[in-house]
């Protein structure tokens, strides 16, 4: 079952137009943008209720293994055959990339952190990660260290309780699903190598837990309801499938393990926005795919059937490539994102973790495995591009597996310099491929998707859970001459439309921002009038146009919100608003800037520290507007399951313009680049 949204790749609208400018545009390709030929639901696709299965049909799901594979060990993601070819490709094509992972194996280099188990935050993902990679290791290179540090970490990690954090879903959420993965393979792997005893200790932890996840997601009681399309869903039953697909013909309970875990996946894939745009955001990308990579793997590997073409696997490589900036580090950050401002001056708590050794951990790899799969040259040049920029992965090992060496990359130039995410309402651009290119993201969409909008009344057991996707209606980020000039704050506690490059209506933004998930409340209907209702190019630049008034509840009043945001090259941006309001209430206009937003002339310098880069803005706004800078203070996230008690934050400085309450408001700014290029 697939949508037509999601083959639209190949029967995009190509709209070229050469683009001729000074300095870095002028050697630059066409600047191609992309336009789903259709964008609603069509009959066979996902989008049509009778084509998306009942859950208690897929549930309930006979699941068996390839006969081939019964009673075999391994066979989870990989063959003992298979292991013979990996060996030579660790000797061979993929001999650098192996020997990093074997001199950084964590599991060779401590001991794992005892019973019952680290509290600090991600610890456990950690156990996990080191459990697998040291595993595979042992099952490559047969050297007796390897096999020795992953028995003793199997064996601690299986006593751990909870799995997880004890005071925020124990055993079922995060954690539980990354150690199913990594147990769960493990003992696939070193099935031969354990003792009896070990193999029955390891068996019966992960027959408790496997049984604690289903429990928390299977569909068992009326009006019970799961977020399917989030990581927090995805994740653990993908480590369920696992350990059901290791255990089967061992345990009587596998198969109805495995079962679940395919339907929770088949419901993800089916749901989420088929256009390859993540709406959880880049730092959830990065966190979150390699998930649903490791459950269409397994699952094929072990069953013989395929969930790849489901879902939006074909597309990722334009949300990675179009999110990274020039500078192959930064990225374009809307959604819940790390630390704003202070991760991008390379302070603040999450830039370590983020930058291990001063590059970006984008978790790459994975566009090895798409690329294998489809043979998709275009996949491997974003892939090839992320390596040459030094990016890391959690799971470097998995490279050994899925990169495929015979498969050569294609030019950057191949993929389109503007690329629009038609169902999330997303435009990206930029001049070039080069480091040195200007490049702006501009966002109008539903939070999950306008397609999401329709289906959530559909499938009843689905609960969305957007509380990751902002209230950022209509913002928009500009990257010039090496800089980060206006744009995001990054992962909040309590997000607000005031912390983005839009506007308030009497301070009341968009949602209901008095939970982390500003859209829980919203009326899905509502949501679905957010788009952009035209993406056009010339010679001199980019506009694109959106009605958002669909973000605001209705009760303030707004009937109407339309902007459009223009870029004229080499060095022009505008944005132009449109309000018509009957809440008879101020409206508050932002603008964003890492660094103070200071007065010059008459105007406004945002984004640029003295002698660099910055946007010189003129803001129009009729008689009566007050202005102001300030500097941006947020509510930071708290620990799992309080995320709304976090500290106070700042994240920035903005600018911002007030209007006198009015029927309809037009205010235009101007954003000209100045300073030194680069």
């Amino acid at each position: 079952m697939r949508t037509r949204a999601a083959t639209t790749t190949a029967a995009a609208v190509a709209v070229v137009v050469a683009m001729a400018a000074a300095g870095p545009m002028a050697a630059a390709p066409p600047a191609r943008v992309m336009v789903p030929a259709a964008t609603a639901p069509t009959a066979g696709s996902a989008g049509d209720a009778q084509d998306v299965p009942l859950f208690a049909d897929l549930a309930g799901r006979a699941v068996s293994l390839k006969p081939s594979l019964a009673g075999v060990h391994p066979r989870v993601f990989v063959t003992a055959g298979e292991i013979d070819h990996l060996r030579e490709r660790a000797r061979s094509t993929h001999r650098s990339e192996w020997q990093a992972v074997l001199s950084a194996l964590p599991a060779v280099k401590s001991d794992p952190p005892p019973p019952p188990g680290p509290q600090e935050r991600r610890s456990q993902n950690n156990v996990a990660f080191a459990v697998a990679g040291v595993s595979l290791a042992w099952a490559v290179e047969r050297q007796p260290a390897y096999l020795a540090a992953a028995r003793k970490w199997m064996l601690a990690a299986i006593d751990y309780e909870p799995w997880g954090y004890t005071y925020n879903k124990p055993n079922v959420d995060l954690a539980a699903g990354h150690l199913l993965y990594a147990l769960g393979w493990a003992y696939d792997l070193l099935y031969h190598d354990l003792s009896p005893a070990e193999r029955d200790r390891v068996r019966a932890s992960l027959e408790r837990h496997a049984r604690l996840v289903y429990d928390a997601f299977a569909l068992d009681k009326p009006g019970k309801r799961l977020n399917f399309t989030q990581n927090h869903d995805f994740i653990p039953t993908s480590g369920l499938a696992v350990t059901a697909l290791a255990l089967m013909g061992e345990s009587a309970e596998a198969p109805k393990w495995a079962a679940l875990a395919r339907a929770h996946h088949h419901r993800a894939n089916s749901l989420l926005s088929p256009d390859g745009y993540y709406y959880e955001g880049m730092e959830y990308w990065i966190f979150s795919i390699p998930w649903l990579v490791h459950f269409y793997d397994a699952w094929e590997h072990a069953t013989g059937e395929s969930l790849w073409e489901l879902g939006p696997a074909r597309h990722w490589k334009y949300y990675l490539a179009h999110s990274l900036l020039p500078d192959g580090q930064n990225v374009f950050d809307f959604g819940d994102i790390w630390e704003g401002p202070l991760t991008r001056a390379r302070e603040g708590a999450e830039y370590g973790r983020v930058f291990p050794g001063g590059t970006l951990q984008s978790n790459f790899n994975v566009m090895y495995r798409v690329a294998a799969h489809f043979t998709d040259r275009q996949a491997q040049a974003v892939a090839a591009r992320c390596a040459a920029a030094g990016h890391s992965n959690l799971e470097e090992y998995w490279t050994l597996i899925w990169r495929q060496p015979s498969l050569a990359a294609a030019s950057m130039n191949e993929i389109p310099l503007t690329w629009h995410f038609e169902d999330m309402g997303v435009v990206y651009h930029r001049t070039s491929w080069n480091a040195d290119a200007t490049a702006f993201a501009f966002k109008a969409g539903a939070p999950e998707g306008r397609r999401a909008t329709t289906l959530v009344a559909r499938v009843p057991e689905w609960r969305l859970s957007s509380g990751h996707a902002q209230p950022d209606t209509g913002s928009f980020i500009i990257w010039a001459r090496g800089r980060y000039l206006t744009g995001d704050t990054g992962y909040a506690g309590q997000s607000q439309a005031r912390h983005h490059n839009t506007i308030t209506i009497g301070g009341a933004g968009q949602g209901l921002e008095t939970d982390h998930d500003v859209w829980r409340d919203m009326d899905q209907a509502r949501l679905g009038t957010i788009r952009i209702t035209s993406v056009r190019s010339s010679a001199g630049g980019l506009t694109v146009t959106a009605e958002l008034a669909g973000a605001y509840r209705p009760e303030l009043g707004l009937t109407r919100f339309q902007r459009t945001f223009a870029f004229t090259a080499p060095d022009e941006f505008s944005v132009a608003d449109e309000i018509h309001a009957t809440g008879g209430t101020p409206l508050q206009w932002y603008l964003q800037s890492d660094t103070p937003v200071v007065t010059s002339g008459d105007g406004y310098l945002v984004g640029g520290a003295a002698g660099t880069p910055a946007l010189r803005v003129r803001v129009q706004a009729g008689d009566g507007a007050r202005f102001a800078s300030e500097a941006t203070v947020l509510t930071a996230p708290g620990q799992p399951g309080s995320i709304t008690s976090g500290t106070k934050d700042q994240r920035g400085y903005h600018l911002e313009v007030e209007t006198p309450a009015a029927p309809l408001t037009r205010i235009r700014a101007e954003l000209r680049l100045v300073g030194d290029r680069r």
